[in-house]
């Protein structure tokens, strides 16, 4: 019965892992894709319109 307890964990968190990557991989685009993407353009829109590189030194 060692052998079980000794394989018991490695397989929750493989089962466990598993169901992490379905649920990223379901929740890639969908609904969601546009609102992301739009949450995404405006932050790159504010930070190119920032002066970057630009010190008061």
């Amino acid at each position: 019965m060692d052998y079980v307890s000794a394989l018991l964990p490695p397989v929750v968190m493989a089962v466990f892992f598993i169901g992490v990557i379905r649920v990223i991989v379901k929740t890639q685009g969908g609904a969601n894709k546009t609102k992301e993407d739009a949450a995404v353009d405006a932050a790159l829109a504010r930070t190119e319109g920032s002066p970057a590189g630009k010190t008061d030194a």
